[in-house]
């Protein structure tokens, strides 16, 4: 296996498993916004519906870009700045512990953003 075959499997793992993890963190917030509810967090003074709406968008339709590897890097630029807010804004003061999950998605997408989406993707098609 060459070294850019490798690079190209390490860059699609690194994309579809993270997303595909994300998504459960962002459908029951879709389900919420579908079923009328926008009762949630309002981290950046903009009222909780457009921030359940924008979260949203980060969860679910960015992370689903993302696997397929369509406008990568641009998909993942509203993920970084959702996982920036809940890190450092919604759990600001608590422990490291709760904020570690919000950290290490925006490390991953932050890479994503960097090295791109790799070959297999619709990007490079």
């Amino acid at each position: 296996m060459t070294k850019k075959l490798k690079n190209d499997i390490g860059l699609a793992v690194l994309r579809i498993l993270p997303s595909a993890f994300l998504l459960s963190h962002g459908i029951p917030k879709l389900q919420k916004l579908l079923g009328g509810d926008f009762q949630f967090a309002d981290p950046i003074g903009i009222g909780p519906t457009p921030s359940l709406f924008l979260t949203t968008i980060g969860e679910v339709i960015c992370p689903i870009l993302v696997i397929i590897g369509f406008k990568t890097r641009w998909a993942s630029l509203p993920i970084v700045i959702v996982m920036a807010v809940a890190a450092f804004i919604v759990h600001g003061a608590d422990p490291f512990g709760k904020k570690e999950l919000a950290l290490m998605y925006l490390a991953v997408f932050v890479v994503i953003m960097l090295l791109g989406p790799g070959r297999y993707s619709i990007d490079k098609k």
